[in-house]
């Protein structure tokens, strides 16, 4: 039986950072992956991340996996692929399979970091070839190249579905809508206005009655709930469809450590079945410790915290860190994880319906019901001036853990107070229309505007990430934040530049009363 001080069960973000804290102590580290390639969900996130610089905000979540497997490595962590864990005992036995073998190992102590798995939802045609999970749908778009379908449902409006939803417009797939069963969109606002914007209709408190088709679906009929989500009748709407996405949830995988002992409690808003677990991921078993998704449903930068964390503590646990270094690493991470889980996010605060932002603005209803912000309750949440020249416009609108939109100003015109605070302009700076916040942006709500270039035009400059990138002097249509045509829109300028990390900038002109309203771009071949 082969003999490893820390044992990793899950190459994912919360696995890897573990294993990485472990490794970097002396410990002696595996880690164990089902999957033929490491990195969990990380591969599939092509979006880029909130937060702050300590949590790896603005950086695409594929970039984040390449950087820690290559840590990993530099400290010789080992990496067994293809390799599922089937055995967990209380005396840290690890069984797994590979290939046709099943081969047995022990840990000093163990690290379950697998993560969580999706959710279905039942109704007549659940079965069909072409109902499909939102992660399934992400995994072959973002990892195999291949696109689920061309005319696609989702349901679904946390934040996987509407994320998945964008990558589908990304992919080249019509999205006919994006329902959910739930009165409110349940994710980032930012994320639903992005999907919005394209033309996507939302559809809240709705869900699924049937999907049809004979070989695979070809159409799906939704229907309006009541409050008892009952299926109001009358309300039916059908969309002819060949794929539809299911986005309703994650469950944590504590299999495992239930296997090993460990005490499990039925906690849903943290997803499900979870252990428990200390704040250093210690479970109840002596020596394993949890961290990631399999604790508790959070943004993978919490798990990577998380991971970090118990794998420092195990290495203390064995005797690898000195006390006074573990206080100041765990300090350090533990801070780094309370700063995600502020604001109207919040792990305690799931399921409650929030009425005011922190600032004391009150929150929009379009938003939360159809996807955007409308052009009235826009007024509460933009200052921007109205100054010759370029000038950001910021449509944060709530209270989300994430700030690069300020530290990638060169000339300090963004204010963030705190990190889930909203974004302010520095009325004594001056924007140089560099477009840095516009690119930097994880929820791409940040426009320049240049309210007079003459004519009686003003040029509007948006985040653009889809394929082709339009050309200076196509013409087109702009569309506004509930995605239907506000005018006639000529391309002004394309930036492309390394700075941006793929998120080009596309500045369009617009007659001047539209700068306000003009969020999207469509070339006149594509409307």
């Amino acid at each position: 039986m082969k003999r490893y001080d820390l044992i990793v069960v899950g190459a994912g973000p919360a696995g890897l950072s573990a294993a990485i804290e472990g490794a970097k102590r002396g410990l002696k580290t595996v880690i164990f992956d089902e999957n033929e390639k490491p990195g969990g969900q990380l591969f599939k996130q092509i979006h880029k991340f909130f937060g702050s610089k300590e949590h790896r905000a603005k950086i695409r979540g594929f970039k984040i996996g390449e950087e820690l497997l290559a840590e990993a490595a530099g400290l010789g962590v080992e990496v067994v692929l293809n390799a599922a864990v089937i055995g967990l005992y209380q005396e840290k036995e690890v069984v797994v399979r590979i290939g046709e073998a099943v081969r047995h190992y022990k840990g000093d102590a163990v690290i379950v970091a697998t993560g969580a798995t999706e959710n279905a939802v039942y109704f007549e045609g659940w079965d069909l070839p072409g109902v499909i999970g939102a992660g399934a749908a992400q995994t072959m778009m973002n990892l195999h190249g291949v696109r689920p379908g061309e005319k696609v449902l989702m349901l679904g409006a946390g934040n996987v579905g509407l994320v998945v939803s964008f990558q589908l417009l990304q992919a080249g797939c019509e999205v006919v809508a994006v329902a959910d069963a739930a009165s409110a969109v349940g994710g980032y606002g930012v994320h639903a206005a992005k999907v919005a914007r394209t033309g996507v209709s939302f559809y809240l408190s709705h869900t699924i009655i049937k999907a049809e088709g004979g070989d695979r679906v070809n159409a799906v009929t939704i229907a309006e709930v009541d409050e008892r989500f009952q299926f109001i009748p009358g309300t039916e709407k059908r969309f002819e469809v060949d794929t539809v996405c299911l986005a309703v949830g994650l469950s944590p995988m504590c299999q495992l450590l239930k296997m090993a002992g460990c005490r499990v409690l039925e906690i849903p808003a943290k997803g499900g079945q979870v252990p428990l677990v200390g704040t250093r991921g210690e479970t109840s078993a002596d020596g394993i410790f949890a961290a990631g998704d399999v604790s508790g449903i959070e943004e993978a930068s919490s798990a990577m915290i998380e991971g970090r964390i118990a794998g420092i503590a195990a290495a203390e646990y064995l005797g690898y860190a000195v006390n006074a270094e573990l206080e100041a690493a765990i300090a350090e991470n533990e801070a780094a994880l309370s700063e995600l889980r502020q604001g109207m996010f919040a792990p305690g605060r799931r399921g409650d319906m929030v009425e005011f932002t922190d600032e004391g603005i009150h929150v929009s209803v379009s938003l939360l019901k159809k996807g955007y912000v409308n052009d009235e309750e826009i007024a509460r949440f933009t200052s921007a001036s109205e100054t010759p020249g370029f000038r950001p416009i910021i449509e944060c609108t709530q209270n989300i853990p994430c700030n690069p939109c300020r530290d990638v100003c060169p000339r300090n015109c963004i204010k963030v107070e705190s990190i889930t605070a909203l974004p302010r302009l520095n009325e004594y700076n001056a924007c140089s229309g560099c477009g840095l916040c516009v690119a930097s942006c994880p929820g791409q709500a940040i426009f320049l505007v240049n309210g007079d270039v003459g004519g009686g035009f003003a040029n509007v400059t948006l985040p653009y990430e889809f394929l082709p990138l339009p050309k200076e002097g196509d013409r087109g249509v702009a569309l506004g934040r509930d995605g239907q045509v506000v005018c006639e829109a000529w391309v002004s300028k394309a930036q492309i530049s390394s700075a941006f990390d793929k998120t080009n900038l596309l500045t369009i002109k617009v007659p001047a009363e539209m700068a306000g309203k003009a969020r999207f771009f469509k070339s006149k071949g594509a409307v």
